[in-house]
């Protein structure tokens, strides 16, 4: 399974920016989606995730009532709207997926496949 990540840039403190994330696989519908994200010189830090149904997420502290995650099973792709950005959002976004069961959906570990991530810089 290979993912697309998409959508980054450069963005003012307060703007907004969504994420993409197309999959190649057919089965993209039975999948944990998750997006994760890297500042230099940090470990790689989770984000957000959906199941399969789009009805259950999850998302980091840091980022709940900013960031919404959604996903278009009949498109192969999960979404990362995020709104209110702030300076230290500023990291690459990587998406993944991990088996439809995995319980630790904020854990790295897990998830087997990643996009090569998108740039986000958010200016203060």
């Amino acid at each position: 399974v290979q993912l697309q990540a998409s959508g980054g840039g450069l963005v003012q403190a307060g703007g907004s920016l969504r994420l993409s994330c197309t999959t190649s696989g057919r089965t993209f519908s039975t999948y944990l989606m998750g997006w994760f994200r890297q500042a230099p010189g940090k470990e790689r830090e989770f984000v957000a995730a959906i199941r399969w149904s789009g009805r259950t997420t999850y998302y980091a502290d840091s980022v709940k009532g900013r960031f919404t995650i959604s996903r278009d099973n009949a498109k192969n792709t999960v979404y990362l709207q995020m709104n209110g950005l702030k300076p230290e959002d500023t990291a690459v976004y990587y998406c993944a997926l991990a088996p439809m069961g995995y319980s630790a959906a904020d854990d790295k570990v897990g998830y087997h496949s990643w996009g090569q991530g998108t740039q986000v810089t958010v200016s203060s």
